[in-house]
């Protein structure tokens, strides 16, 4: 099942996606209503058909409890920086606050930050709280997964001790368009992801080649803090990210930046730069 959130009339409503179209749903009200609730999946009413209007999509979970992010988890991405091969997943965050949804734009204001960057990730949802749990039982924890571009402001990031700053500005965390439910994914280390921008693929790169997957993310995790159904781990970015590029390609006022994972689908923002 391929979960949103859409803005009616200014509330958020929970709906389904099919055939690019939102139906609305009753039973759970928001999807964090859905996530915490065990069951709430069956007590799901589908409307057969889509509403009349296209829906405005925010992101799928507007305000999820944690977002926590793996750094250097791809090979490329951790050669492309001069980094050793990480013997455990590098763990940040980013602020809530950060995330949008599908087609909200992604701003910053360019005198305080001059280098923005994209970072194509699959993301997971926590569905089961979780601690201490092992790798084989790790994905028994997940409810579904989604797009997210782990956006940041390269200056900032490496000006700083800690990355959270440079990876939490307003709107630095698109998610989405939608959750796709675990039963949906057979395989989470088999899945395609790539980022498009302005047309141009320039990162791609299969799960598969990931050095910690997603059930030893989750594993390795829940031995440092608990893990609540709402939760959100970004699992990481292949190489291609336009700061080590050279010369670097970093995002500008106007660009589309697309990420693409094949069986999740397809998140897209547009840059919008903005002085304050």
């Amino acid at each position: 099942m391929h979960l949103v959130t859409y803005d009616d009339n200014g509330t958020e409503a929970l709906g389904v996606l099919r055939d690019g179209r939102v139906h609305a749903t009753t039973g759970p009200v928001t999807m964090a209503e859905l996530i915490a609730h065990p069951g709430g999946l069956d007590a799901l009413t589908v409307a057969p058909e889509p509403l009349a209007d296209d829906a405005r999509l925010l992101a799928p979970l507007p305000r999820p409890r944690n977002v926590v992010c793996i750094g250097r988890n791809y090979r490329e991405h951790a050669e492309e920086q001069g980094a050793e091969t990480p013997a455990e997943p590098a763990v940040f965050l980013k602020t809530t606050t950060s995330v949008v949804g599908p087609g909200h734009d992604i701003v910053w204001d360019p005198e305080y930050t001059a280098q923005v960057d994209y970072e194509a990730e699959l993301a997971v949802v926590i569905g089961r709280t979780a601690r201490h749990v092992d790798v084989a039982d790790a994905l028994s924890h997940v409810f579904g997964y989604t797009c997210l571009n782990d956006v940041s402001a390269r200056d900032l990031q490496f000006g700083d001790v800690q990355w959270a700053r440079g990876k939490s500005l307003d709107t630095f965390c698109p998610m989405g368009p939608a959750i796709v439910t675990a039963d949906e994914v057979a395989d989470p280390q088999n899945l395609d992801v790539r980022c498009v921008l302005n047309g141009t693929t320039v990162q791609e790169a299969n799960t598969s080649v990931m050095y910690h997957s997603v059930a030893e993310i989750i594993a390795h995790c829940s031995r440092a803090f608990t893990l609540h159904p709402g939760d959100v781990i970004a699992t990481g970015t292949p190489g291609g990210v336009g700061i080590f590029r050279d010369p670097p390609l970093l995002l500008g006022n106007g660009d589309e930046v697309v990420i693409e994972i094949d069986g999740i689908g397809r998140l897209v923002n547009r840059c919008r730069t903005e002085r304050v």
